[in-house]
């Protein structure tokens, strides 16, 4: 019994000694070589600098903090990044949990049939309660028919989160009894392109909506008037890159149609006119006046409006361009 307790003293003595040691060099570190002064962090430098003669002993620190600042609790919980980011774009802003449709477990094998079956249920009540009451169920569908047309147009993530936001402010006003939810879909759509000036005419959102065109336009009206939405009239020039890239134009046949538009608005012949058939007419012109042939029923197809109102665009656009020379 003596020997055993002997030999736990010894221990703990050797133990004392090593933590003795490693608390001497920890303090070592913490001290100035040149003249034993205490060490201080400059944070803004990335240096570690002796505080009583200034001696840098570490630099080029790595930063462990975030890069931004905050200065009270609220604006900290708001910068602070954890988790996937937030979107617009899903009814639950990407919050909550979803579970994969493969059965397999994490090392890749496939699951028992008494697993898959339990898995089957889980993934049942969490979509159950993902969409607890009808708004959210309204919701999840707009923001997919919002998703899918966006996608179907080409249109970016700006506009898809604007057109949301749209969405979530009619749901929240109640502006969606009486309408249909594909037709406030596609009006948000239309009013969130508008708003990012990467517009697209009413016959393009009718072509991938699921409503008819009378229904879009009176429920775009009708949005935009309750939700006091600011809404430039479309501008012509913001339709030509798109349709001569389409056409394979060349630079100087873009800059010459713009050059054509220019002038129209300053003889104030675009007044009242499709801003649509105006950048068809534009770019049709100027393919002609840069040598590049491009038929009518070509640019007819890119910009989806008729022969007839691309012939009278463009008399208008040249005869406006001889009244400006002369």
């Amino acid at each position: 019994m003596s020997e055993n307790v002997r030999n736990y003293t010894d221990e703990r003595a050797r133990q004392s000694d090593t933590e003795e040691s490693e608390g001497e060099r920890e303090e070592a570190d913490l001290s100035c070589p040149e003249c034993g002064g205490q060490l201080v962090n400059d944070s803004e430098r990335g240096e570690t600098v002796c505080r009583d003669c200034g001696l840098v002993v570490e630099e080029d620190e790595i930063d462990h903090g975030p890069e931004w600042r905050a200065f009270d609790a609220s604006e900290k919980d708001e910068k602070s990044r954890v988790g996937a980011p937030t979107t617009n774009m899903m009814h639950d802003k990407g919050l909550s949990t979803n579970i994969g449709w493969q059965n397999k477990d994490a090392y890749g094998n496939s699951l028992s049939s008494r697993q898959r079956e339990k898995m089957q249920r889980l993934r049942t009540w969490n979509e159950r309660f993902r969409t607890r009451d009808s708004k959210e169920r309204n919701l999840k569908q707009a923001l997919g028919e919002i998703d899918r047309m966006a996608s179907a147009l080409g249109l970016p993530d700006n506009v898809r989160e604007t057109a949301s936001v749209i969405y979530r402010r009619a749901l929240d006003e109640d502006l969606l009894p009486g309408r249909s939810i594909e037709g406030v879909s596609t009006a948000s759509l239309y009013a969130a392109a508008r708003q990012a000036g990467t517009p697209r005419s009413l016959d393009e959102i009718t072509g991938v909506s699921r409503v008819d065109k009378d229904e879009v336009a009176r429920t775009y009206r009708y949005v935009v008037r309750e939700l006091n939405l600011e809404i430039q009239p479309a501008d012509p020039e913001s339709y030509v890159p798109r349709f001569a890239s389409d056409l394979e134009l060349s630079d100087e046949a873009e800059r010459r149609a713009r050059q054509l538009l220019e002038t129209a608005k300053e003889e104030g012949i675009h007044s009242g006119k499709s801003p649509v058939g105006l950048a068809a007419a534009a770019v049709y012109a100027a393919s002609l006046l840069t040598n590049e042939k491009v038929t009518q029923g070509e640019v007819s197809d890119v910009a989806n409006i008729s022969e007839v109102t691309i012939r009278n665009r463009y008399h208008e656009l040249l005869e406006a361009e001889e009244q400006v020379h002369l």
